[in-house]
């Protein structure tokens, strides 16, 4: 047993590794190997991995893999001379972990703590280099107090407001759900289907920073992947909103397209939630039972593809400008109200979902736009989409025929404006980020409402002078402020109150709504008896930051010193999971900007690079879950073979981006080779090595260096593997010297093993150095560059020539072909022939005529 201390803390560490990895570990941590240092004239490397959420026993296969690959790359780094900080922590407040807690039965701030004593004993078995002298949990009250100030922040300068939304309801988990939080109408945490309704909600205004989100996507080196999520997830589009007037009504209707095909327009689709949809919902009953319908749909469910479309016809009309034609309003479950204007034209000829709903509604389906070649037939039984960029020519479309499609669209826009009947606009995907929650575990939404201030028009916004009313561009923007304050900056941290009952209310109200003795606090406008928020932040909220903290994460004064921020930021690497690269990426990039233009923070971008890593399935190639019984336990793994196996198996799997089944067989190889790498070490003892030797060992180096850095992590272990498979059949060519590289190049990926041998290459010395210190070897210190081989030339059979190239020439076929092309001993013999090429890479090329 080991006993570890973290701060004024002593966890107890019940993992039991091998006795020399125990040792090693305890050699480790007393020497502090892995600490950065503030302000090193060494180049910074941050690497940075999501830190998990402790809402589960013990860390599992799919972290080792994570945190395995990226603690290669910071081992790597250190030993290139780079000051590099790999910090830890824990994402321990928000639904994960309640929902954890509410499943045993045990309160969350106990299973919390259990569940991060555990895990930090495992990353510390596993060998991972982490800095824990940073290491930062979210539901510390001394970390969320900075969480509630940038709140704070975020309310003074208008970007956080109280507005009533329509929400998703889980029923099962009690809790008001984020669109992103629902996936095919269930909620993403215990797959219980939705339910819509509405609530008083604080929302962040991130759409404010939507062009700044996406603009600034071309300065960093994300992944295409991730980038198009960001991208798509956005959403940008330009476009028109144009208004129509409904026929025998005082009533008008205003849709946003980027595509004005309005000769194609042939009727009006609103949302459920439409303001029109609502009136006509008084005296309709088709419309009425519609609408009672797709209210409790979630909008992800609504929009996915392949969905049956569903409508009802208001028995309303609007009149098409352009053409002169009535055309009719129908609500379909599709459109969504938070989406444009809640209201959209169809143009079914040229859109696969207008063409759908037109087909099931027989509506017309007129052809407005040719391909490219002038084919303009009938489309009724298939649509031809296009979209702006597109090519197509405009037909039946009267002073538009003839033209471009794309030219046309900007021509009609023109039009529509100069008629007064639209305007060009620029909407998003994006909406503002729904930020409560009604539940317990998270952090207090520092804010406080005062009845009396309320009934006298009184807000923070008001100092009594008018003020603050424009302070950051004007906080009262959209929503009705009185009777708000944010707690005093000095009052921070606000914080969560121990109770007995954690569990999420049958209401859906907060638990914090009957802690009565908390809730009573003093308005800081007018002295009265006020009431405090009772929802608390998602858990989206403290990992939106944590990368600042980690630069200077025991300051008291403020969320973290600017220089040392200048020192770290940007992060040089930052790995997670795909799951995140929409909701926690976008987020936190937001919060970043924010704190940058209050100068708290000193780069626009928090990330410089960002990768993703694969999920590990279960040995039946299905998603690891303990009712498949699929589950692979890595304390088992590393109990029975090493942390080292775990760790380089989960790394020599398959590529790092995609999911791969485990395999006890593939791991079992690993173990040998493990092995065999101990047994040929230990019986080496020869002085010199070969050249051969040495120019292998020279591409070895060289080819590990590349693949860490370029994420390609299961071929720099076959590598491993290749060099010792060759080794095993040359022992008498292997110096010591040149085992003295392999076991510092292996060390990033086989921590233990690798300081283990070399310790014992090093011998008893007066000065105990770890391999994890040295500098990392490099092609000059092998002295095997450029070795040349002799390449034999063959023209049917016989030997006509031979060149001395470069090994790693000798392979490249292109490059002989092209040696072989200019010598003039070769020619003579295939003047005039044709020939074939037969090459056996780094040995010999023979010309095979046809008649030879």
């Amino acid at each position: 047993m080991l006993i570890v201390r973290s701060r004024d803390k002593i966890l107890i560490m019940v993992f039991k590794p091998g006795e020399i990895e125990l040792k090693l570990t305890m050699i480790w941590r007393e020497k502090k190997l892995y600490r950065a240092v503030n302000y090193s004239n060494k180049p910074k490397a941050y690497i940075l991995i999501e830190f998990p959420y402790p809402s589960g026993e013990r860390l599992h296969v799919g972290h080792a893999r994570s945190y395995s690959c990226l603690d290669a790359v910071a081992r790597k780094k250190r030993m290139q001379g780079f000051n590099v900080l790999f910090p830890f922590g824990w994402d321990a407040f928000g639904l994960p972990a309640e929902n954890y807690a509410v499943k045993t039965g045990i309160h969350p701030a106990i299973t919390t703590a259990e569940n991060i004593k555990n895990s930090k004993a495992q990353a510390i078995a596993w060998g991972l280099s982490f800095d824990w002298s940073r290491e930062v949990n979210t539901t510390d009250p001394d970390y969320y107090r900075w969480t509630q100030w940038i709140f704070v922040q975020l309310f003074k300068r208008g970007l956080a407001y109280k507005d009533v939304i329509m929400v998703n309801w889980c029923p099962s988990c009690r809790i008001n759900l984020a669109n992103e939080e629902v996936i095919d109408g269930k909620c993403e945490r215990c797959s219980t289907p939705t339910l819509r309704r509405k609530q008083s909600q604080w929302l962040l205004r991130i759409t404010r920073y939507a062009d700044r989100l996406l603009s600034d996507l071309s300065g960093v080196d994300y992944r295409e992947d991730i980038k198009r999520q960001q991208v798509n997830w956005i959403g940008k589009k330009e476009g028109i909103e144009i208004t129509y007037k409904v026929v025998d009504s005082d009533d008008d209707i205003t849709v946003f397209t980027t595509t004005p095909v309005n000769f194609g327009a042939t009727f009006l689709v609103i949302a459920p939630e439409h303001q029109f949809t609502q009136k006509m919902a008084k005296t309709n009953k088709e419309v009425r039972e519609y609408v009672e319908k797709a209210t409790n749909k979630s909008e992800r469910e609504r929009i996915s593809e392949g969905k049956i479309k569903t409508g009802v016809f208001t028995g309303k009309y609007v009149t098409n400008h352009i053409t002169g034609e009535k055309i009719p309003v129908w609500v379909a479950d599709f459109v969504l109200a938070t989406i444009g204007t809640g209201a959209v034209q169809g143009c079914p000829g040229h859109d696969q979902r207008d063409w759908e709903f037109a087909k099931k509604y027989e509506l017309p389906i007129p052809r407005v736009v040719s391909n490219p070649d002038g084919d303009a037939k009938d489309i009724t039984e298939e649509p031809y989409v296009v979209h702006i960029g597109d090519k197509g020519v405009m037909v039946n479309s009267d002073f538009l025929n003839g033209m471009d499609f794309s030219e046309a669209m900007n021509k009609t826009m023109d039009y529509f404006e100069g008629k007064g009947w639209g305007k060009r606009v620029v909407d998003y995907h994006l909406r503002d980020w729904v930020f409560s929650r009604q539940h317990y575990w998270g952090e207090p939404i520092p804010m406080i409402y005062c009845e009396r201030c309320a009934r006298e028009g009184r807000s923070w916004f008001d100092d009594g002078s008018g003020g603050r009313g424009s302070y950051g561009g004007g906080g009262q923007e959209k929503w009705n402020s009185v009777g708000w304050y944010p707690a005093d900056e000095k009052d921070l941290p606000v914080k969560l109150p121990p109770v007995e009952k954690y569990q999420p209310s049958e209401t859906g109200e907060s638990p914090l709504a009957q802690v009565t003795e908390w809730l009573k606090v003093k308005c800081p406008g007018c002295g009265s008896i006020a009431r405090r928020e009772t929802d608390t932040m998602p858990n989206w909220a403290g990992s939106s930051w944590y990368f600042m903290r980690y630069c200077d994460p025991h300051n008291d004064q403020k969320l973290a010193d600017l220089k040392k921020l200048k020192y770290w930021l940007p992060v040089d690497w930052y790995n997670g999971g795909m799951e995140h690269t929409t909701l926690h990426l976008l987020y936190s990039r937001f919060w970043h900007k924010f704190l940058f233009d209050l100068g708290v923070v000193p780069t626009e971008e928090p990330y410089t690079k960002r990768t993703s890593h694969g999920m590990v399935l279960g040995p039946d190639g299905r998603k690891m879950s303990k009712s498949r019984g699929n589950v692979i336990n890595p304390d088992e793994v590393v109990a029975k073979y090493g942390a080292d196996t775990l760790r380089l198996y989960e790394m020599f799997m398959g590529p790092f981006e995609q999911a791969i089944s485990w395999s006890w067989e593939s791991m079992e190889g690993v173990y040998r080779f493990l092995k065999r790498v101990r047994r040929l070490v230990n019986i080496n003892s020869n002085s010199n090595s070969s050249q051969e030797a040495k120019w292998r060992l020279a591409r070895l180096v060289e080819k590990i260096d590349k693949d860490l850095e370029a994420m390609k992590f299961n071929t720099a272990v076959a590598a491993l593997m290749t060099w010792i498979n060759w080794w095993g059949s040359h022992r008498d060519e292997v110096g010591k010297k040149e085992v003295e590289v392999f076991v510092k190049i292996m060390a990033p990926m086989a921590p233990f093993l690798a300081e283990e041998l070399y310790q014992r290459l090093m011998g008893k010395t007066d000065k105990w150095e770890s391999v994890h210190v040295q500098a990392w070897p490099t092609v000059k210190t092998t002295e095997a560059a450029g070795r040349k081989v002799t390449l034999v030339v063959q023209v049917d059979g016989r030997v006509r020539e031979k060149f001395e190239v470069e090994a790693e020439k000798a392979a490249e076929q292109d490059y002989i072909e092209e040696l072989v092309g200019k010598s003039e001993k070769v020619g003579k013999y295939i003047a005039g022939k044709k020939y074939r090429s037969v090459f056996v890479p780094g040995k010999v090329i023979n010309l095979v005529t046809e008649n030879g």
